[in-house]
């Protein structure tokens, strides 16, 4: 059955079609219908986040538009606009749809950062945020009217009242927001009351101010610890039993923190955007056209001498990399040499020559054909750092052509913070099996949201290759500190494995925090002649 056929099921039970009607009557044509909004997102390929969008003043693009045009146009043809039909209650939500109404924004909302107002979708910025002024204006993302400034890379109105009176109220009422699995889920705005139209007032928590993150037991951290004692509870102590359990529900269980974390967030999760055929497999056991960087290098040539290497564990790569610029939505084709930092995603560039492959690894990677390749954020950012006046290591990347959209370093940082806060803990109390169901939570996180069966709540292979890309980047960037601080780098591999002779006590912190290493293995290498490593391999371990 194909998409179009799909929408004509869809349509059978409420019949044939217009334009795509103003954002207030998306809605009002969906619930007329009785359609719950997963039920059209399913339908269309989308996330119910995304219709959300849509009925808020969002538009789709491409084909995606099309589709809910058609939609939109039977719907209409189906129920047209009657004066007594509109004087009639709102039909109910169905149960999959109801949430609880989020708590009431206060009636003043803090300024940004840089004492800027708030902004109309969460009346404050996250950390890290860019505004940025317009010369000339463009369409606002919330109601579509000119804005003379750009947050994040989307033009808004950073004064609601700026915004169209009708969107600026569903923006209030929308500005906190719930998660689903597939992502962020806008609340629904309340039915139409007989009443007035302000919602009773809900009582306010006796915890600290709005907004601020796990400041009470019962939030996303404490979602791990009542499952990790729901799990050895069901399995009676039997500590083998019940982390064999938790191994399996790893991925749907990373994806509850992920909506747990989400709640409150300023931007909707897109989880199935239209991706570029680079980003999708060129047979179906292949890969894609994407080029990680990641590390396999060994130095070749060692000072004269017998040496004591040191192989050191990188704690907690993949958590650390989810700290990383990612792309909000769907992905936007661009030419030309310029880099936005204000977006992300992946470019087509021409590496620079790299002349220090006797003494640190190339920051591209093992790679032996000439030209041009697919890499992602994190590596062009690494290359144009290098190539900076800090560093001045290499030249300048060509960048060719990209795909990227708005981007946000901190779209995943609460689900980061909840995981790294629980891994601290089971640490601290010796804890093994919460130790490993965390790190089973982050790492299938990140190698599911590919082309996986094992997760269909989301899909953003760019993301995948995007927080291994910066895994790979953090690894390095540790490996030119442990050189600029004089030790001699003798390997780097993969996301956390980095040899070096000498006193690395002085540079790297010990310990199992993430922001600490821990030895893994000693071992001797060269010799008095020639100090050759060719007997690395031999006596140290390959990456695991």
């Amino acid at each position: 059955m194909s998409d179009f056929d799909a929408i004509d099921a869809l349509l059978a039970a409420v019949g044939p079609q217009a334009e795509l009607p103003p954002p207030d009557a998306r809605r009002e044509l969906r619930e007329r219908a009785r359609l719950s909004k997963a039920q059209v997102a399913r339908t269309l390929g989308v996330s119910p986040s995304t219709v959300g969008g849509w009925e808020n003043g969002r538009d789709p693009a491409d084909e995606i538009r099309t589709k809910y045009a058609y939609l939109l146009d039977g719907l209409a043809a189906k129920f047209p606009s009657e004066p007594e039909r509109e004087a009639e209650p709102e039909e109910a939500v169905e149960p999959e749809e109801a949430v609880e109404p989020e708590e009431a924004v206060e009636p003043e909302e803090p300024a940004g950062p840089d004492g800027s107002p708030p902004s109309p979708v969460s009346g404050e910025y996250e950390a890290g945020d860019d505004v940025e002024s317009l010369t000339a204006p463009e369409p606002c993302v919330l109601c579509g009217s000119p804005a003379r400034h750009r947050v994040a890379g989307f033009a808004q109105h950073l004064d609601p009242a700026d915004c169209r009176p009708d969107i600026a109220a569903s923006a209030d009422a929308d500005t906190s927001t719930r998660s689903t699995g597939t992502g962020t889920q806008p609340t629904d705005p309340p039915s139409e009351p007989q009443g007035p139209k302000s919602p009773p007032p809900r009582p306010q928590p006796s915890r600290g101010p709005a907004k601020r993150a796990f400041q009470e037991q019962s939030g996303p951290g404490d979602l791990i610890g009542r499952t990790v004692r729901a799990a050895l509870a069901e399995h009676q102590g039997d500590v083998d039993a019940a982390l064999a359990a938790l191994l399996k529900r790893a991925i749907p269980d990373a994806m509850r923190l992920l909506d747990e974390t989400r709640k409150g967030a300023r931007y909707d999760i897109v989880a199935h955007p239209w991706i570029p055929d680079i980003l999708r497999k060129q047979t179906s056991k292949g890969a894609d056209r994407i080029w990680e960087a990641r590390p396999k290098w060994t130095r070749h040539e060692l000072p004269p001498g017998r040496h004591e290497v040191t192989a050191l564990d990188i704690n907690g790569a993949y958590l650390s990399a989810l700290k990383t610029h990612l792309p909000l939505g769907q992905l936007e084709h661009t030419t030309g040499f310029d880099h936005d930092r204000r977006r992300a995603g992946v470019h087509l560039i021409t590496p620079p020559e790299w002349e220090h492959g006797a003494v640190l690894p190339n920051p591209i990677g093992n790679r032996d054909e000439p030209g041009p390749l697919w890499v992602t954020e994190p590596t062009l950012r690494l290359l144009l750092r290098l190539s900076g006046p800090k560093h001045t290591l290499c030249a300048p990347p060509e960048i060719h052509e990209s795909y990227t959209s708005g981007a946000t370093e901190n779209l995943l940082e609460k689900f980061r913070v909840a995981l790294k806060d629980a891994r601290d803990t089971a640490i601290a109390e010796d804890d093994e099996v919460t130790l490993e169901y965390v790190k089973a939570m982050y790492s299938k996180f990140v190698s599911t949201m590919g082309e996986s069966n094992y997760n269909r709540e989301i899909y953003r292979p760019d993301w995948m290759h995007i927080i291994r890309s910066q895994a790979f980047a953090n690894l390095w960037m540790k490996a030119l500190k442990a050189h600029d601080e004089g030790l001699t780098v003798v390997r780097a591999m993969g996301t956390d494995e980095l040899h070096v002779i000498g006193d690395w006590h002085r540079v790297f912190p010990e310990g199992r925090g993430v922001t600490e290493v821990k030895m893994k293995d000693t071992y001797t290498a060269g010799s008095d002649e020639t100090g050759h490593t060719g007997d690395i391999d031999d006596m140290a371990g390959e990456d695991e």
